[in-house]
């Protein structure tokens, strides 16, 4: 019993922390361009302690290499986007747009993969739309771009998980996770180069110490160290099972964010709504699959 607890409750540990990613990222005092920075920047860091501190670089092939760090770029500009939502809106809002990423890969992957449409899928994409609009009508204007810049969040998610499962299999998980993560910092430092004059970058350094604490556990522990729970429960658990877990994210953060933010004094009853339906879809799909696998 205890063996098969364990990767339980180091899943659901890996998932509260991702959850937590949202609610660091509001209260970083940052520009989102520049947290996604540091973040991706102090990661890479920690993940040379799992590949020799580099060496193992050495053993993978350009051609190997260069998928993966293209679709890193992919994963920075989902980082943005996600941030940019919680600064423009709140952690909240960014968290139910990111419910929605089984629209979009429910069309991509069909397209990438070069796989049949799911019609439970697409089904259950085009069911979210509702309680999508729900949360719209329910929030501020002024959070509404925030809604936009969420749902770009959710597509660039939803387009690099889908590549990821393309290269996943062509080199170590900790190499793989240190190249994607250590272009989408070159990505990133290339936009301060070219762009720096359309972006802030006066407050480039965070401001407070209280920032640099956010900042380390957002990059050591919502990042490398929910990476590696996720990656040893994996060993243990169904992809059912695991993705019954993972579909909690938007759950856990928007708790999260209610008590450690107090959002839910900004936001609505509708929200609130529309929100629960978009994660009762999202939350049913492994049951709904499990059920229609099992009677084909």
């Amino acid at each position: 019993m205890e063996s098969k607890r364990r990767p339980y409750i180091e899943l659901h540990i890996a998932v509260l922390l991702y959850g937590l990613t949202a609610v660091l990222g509001d209260l970083i005092q940052l520009p989102a361009v520049i947290l996604v920075w540091w973040r991706v920047l102090i990661t890479s860091i920690s993940l040379l302690f799992f590949i020799r501190f580099g060496r193992d670089l050495l053993t993978v092939k350009r051609s190997v290499a260069t998928p993966i760090m293209l679709i890193g770029c992919i994963v920075a500009v989902h980082w943005i986007c996600f941030y940019g939502s919680i600064k423009l809106a709140n952690a909240s809002v960014a968290l139910i747009c990111m419910a929605t990423t089984s629209i979009f890969t429910s069309f991509l992957e069909p397209l990438i993969m070069k796989k049949r449409f799911e019609p439970l899928e697409t089904m259950l994409g085009i069911l979210i739309v509702p309680g999508m609009v729900l949360v719209v009508n329910s929030i501020d204007v002024s959070m509404r771009d925030g809604v936009l810049v969420g749902i770009a969040s959710a597509f660039f998610a939803a387009l690099f998980v889908t590549l990821n499962k393309k290269y996943v299999e062509t080199t170590t998980p900790y190499m793989f996770t240190f190249l994607q993560l250590g272009s989408a910092w070159i990505f990133i430092s290339l936009i301060f180069v070219f762009g720096g004059s359309y972006l802030d970058l006066s407050q480039f350094f965070p401001p407070s110490a209280i920032d640099w604490v956010y900042i380390m556990i957002l990059a050591l522990l919502c990042t490398t160290l929910a990476y590696i729970l996720n990656l040893r429960a994996l060993k243990s658990l169904s992809a059912y099972a695991t993705n019954l877990v993972i579909n909690l994210e938007p759950l856990y953060g928007i708790v999260l964010a209610a008590v450690i933010l107090k959002e839910y004094e900004q936001l609505t009853t509708n929200f609130y709504i529309g929100g629960g339906i978009i994660l009762a879809i999202v939350m049913s799909y492994p049951f709904l699959k499990k059920r229609f696998s099992s009677a084909l």
